[in-house]
């Protein structure tokens, strides 16, 4: 049986590739997403990966989701936390609501996610888990004081986590992604965007395929000697 592999924001962009890769590599992936029905549903007729709906930022709406992929799809054994929004604004202008919304999606969503997997995990001595940085989360950025915070914590919340599961089989790694062509950048304007692809060393962006390489790279039964790992994959654009 082919190991369960749970991805939040599974259904779009960088989510997507870590889902259709980890099918052709002969992993069972459950992709996470959080509201639209239609990209949902248009995702798994196109890939045949299943989705399932659930608020990552509810604790008690992530514990029963994945206890209900574990009864019906079998235990999560990889977990490739990806979920994430912005809501950008410099903070003398940010609001409470804008900044605790981004803290919760993607800074205590990791709580809830791996808060829900990582008893199984012990028990059955291994576990692959990959959370999802930022470049801005170790640079920083102009205006996303709530983003580059909650990236910034997943970074140490992976070493933390690794340092407390390493005895029992249990890899817990971090990808810094850089500027990656998904829906959100193509949203940023076109003269910023080129002034940021002017400061990528190679020359472009990342394409979530880069991304998704990676997780397989982490999540390798020949990979279980790292842990606790930061891997920053920016084309450069950001070195330390």
């Amino acid at each position: 049986m082919s190991r369960v592999a749970l991805v939040t924001g599974g259904t779009r962009g960088i989510g997507e590739a870590i889902c259709t890769t980890l099918k052709e590599k002969g992993y069972t992936p459950v992709a996470n997403y959080g509201g639209n029905d239609a990209a949902a549903a248009a995702f798994t007729e196109r890939t045949g990966i299943a989705a399932v709906k659930f608020d990552v930022s509810d604790f008690d709406a992530v514990q029963a989701a994945v206890k209900q992929i574990e009864e019906t799809i079998g235990p999560v054994e990889v977990l490739i936390n990806n979920a994430g929004i912005t809501r950008d604004g410099t903070m003398h202008r940010m609001s409470f609501e804008k900044w605790d919304a981004v803290i919760q999606t993607n800074l205590a969503s990791c709580f809830n996610t791996c808060k829900a997997v990582i008893e199984g995990m012990r028990e059955r001595g291994f576990g692959r888990i990959v959370n999802v940085g930022s470049v801005n989360g170790q640079a920083g950025q102009y205006g996303q004081v709530n983003y580059a915070a909650a990236k910034s914590g997943i970074h140490g919340f992976t070493k933390a986590l690794a340092l407390e599961n390493a005895a029992k089989g249990i890899t817990v790694n971090a990808i810094a992604p850089g500027y990656v062509d998904t829906d959100m950048v193509r949203a940023v304007p076109e003269d910023v965007l080129k002034k940021i692809i002017g400061t990528i060393p190679v020359g472009r962006l990342g394409r979530p395929e880069d991304i998704a390489n990676s997780c397989m790279f982490l999540i390798d039964d020949e990979s279980s000697f790292i842990t606790g790992s930061t891997i920053s994959i920016n084309g450069g654009q950001h070195m330390y």
